[in-house]
């Protein structure tokens, strides 16, 4: 089974990543078939200076411009 690897700017709560690990394991389950057991979920908070789109920091853009696309 996979291992998804989940990049996203800090701040979430062990909450919402449990919730989000949750829904992506039974995803995985429902279209790939096998066991819960088998699908790992590895999360990497990224700071916002640290990440850039567009060749604009994050940070930068956060500084400039309210977002709620973090």
């Amino acid at each position: 089974m996979p291992t998804l690897r989940v990049e996203l700017f800090e701040g979430r709560t062990p909450q919402q990543k449990a919730a989000l690990a949750k829904e992506l394991t039974e995803a995985c389950v429902r279209v790939l078939g096998g066991k819960p057991d088998g699908v790992d979920v590895v999360f990497f908070d990224i700071a916002k200076h640290d990440w850039a789109s567009g060749g604009t920091l994050w940070s930068e853009k956060a500084a400039s411009t309210p977002s709620t696309a973090a």
